[in-house]
């Protein structure tokens, strides 16, 4: 099954010194024949002001179970990742268009766009 745009997988997601993974849901943002473009999603909701390129998606939403994340998280646009569509694990679920909407500002924002 190929991954495709706002769909959430479970994957292998690096750390940003490449020194090691953990295995956690992404969303994914593009799709290139063999390469799978993503953003981490975390669970853990730091006790700052949320950044710009940060979008939480909570249990409370109408759409959250759609997602099938466990509880309420952060899609993180400042943690991005290029992948083999060969390591995806498996689908949790979908995001909501009007999430997929904050989420593209939020992208635009993290890249200066």
């Amino acid at each position: 099954m190929t991954p495709k745009v706002r769909e959430i997988w479970l994957v292998s997601f690096p750390f940003s010194d490449l020194r090691a993974i953990k295995l956690r849901p992404a969303l994914v943002v593009a799709n290139h024949k063999e390469e799978v473009i993503i953003l981490g999603i975390f669970s853990k909701i730091p006790n700052e002001k949320l950044r710009k390129t940060w979008v939480l998606i909570s249990e409370n939403d109408p759409e959250f179970q759609e997602t099938g994340l466990k509880k309420t998280s952060l899609i993180r646009a400042d943690k991005i990742a290029t992948l083999s569509k060969f390591i995806f694990q498996r689908k949790l679920g979908i995001l909501s268009i009007d999430f997929m909407k904050k989420v593209d500002l939020a992208l635009k924002t993290s890249l200066n766009l």
